[in-house]
């Protein structure tokens, strides 16, 4: 007779509704929610990617930290995101006021740009797995109209590139090339591939199939 399948702990480093939503999309629901304050400008002549990655990583560990003070985690997986647009090299702000997202809006309109989401996976043995994801976004020529009401919505506050595909957003876009929930903020297949690399499954068993792991170093 075969027992119960093993019930792992699971933290996500995030306050972010968008990114436990997404979590919960594929089965999984996070035992806390630790979001970590850390300081997100980029280095001087850092990637978007390289950012994207770094910046997991460091949120990653500024929640391991706060972890190891909340006995009833203790034996947790841990995962972090960060998300970065960028148009070439340019890194778009996380915007909090009207005038950086009218900025991010006239800059996007007409072009594409690329959205990287950097995933850390921190194991209960304290082994670190990574994945980088980019996916590729081309926007309409948006109107002067069109851009007034998007920021008068504020839909795009606290938001990457100042904007949310999951949102109104979504209207703007002719062209995706990748991973859609990359570009909300949390790559639903990767993400599957780096819990299942360790042998943590969904509630209620409903992926069988165990992606393999794939690493960066």
């Amino acid at each position: 007779m075969t027992g119960a399948p093993e019930r792992f702990k699971l933290v996500l480093a995030s306050a972010s509704p968008r990114r436990l939503a997404l979590l919960q999309q594929i089965g999984f629901e996070p035992d806390a929610l630790l979001p970590a304050d850390i300081d997100e400008m980029p280095h001087k002549g850092e990637s978007p990617r390289s950012l994207a990655v770094r910046l997991a990583d460091e949120k990653a560990v500024a929640a391991a930290k706060v972890m190891r003070g909340r006995p009833e985690l203790a034996g947790a997986y841990l995962i972090a995101a960060d998300t970065v647009v960028s148009v070439g090299r340019r890194i778009l702000p996380k915007c909090e006021l009207a005038d950086e997202a009218d900025q991010c809006l006239r800059m996007l309109s007409g072009r594409a740009h690329r959205v990287h989401t950097g995933l850390c996976l921190i194991t209960p043995k304290g082994a670190t797995r990574r994945r980088i994801v980019e996916s590729r976004v081309r926007f309409k020529r948006l109107s002067g109209a069109e851009m007034q009401a998007y920021l008068a919505c504020e839909e795009w506050r606290g938001k990457a590139g100042g904007y949310a595909i999951q949102g109104r957003a979504g209207a703007f876009v002719i062209k995706l090339i990748g991973s859609y929930s990359c570009v909300v903020g949390l790559p639903l297949y990767e993400t599957m591939v780096l819990l299942g690399g360790e042998g943590v499954r969904p509630h209620g068993a409903w992926h069988e199939a165990s992606p393999s792991l794939q690493t960066i170093e």
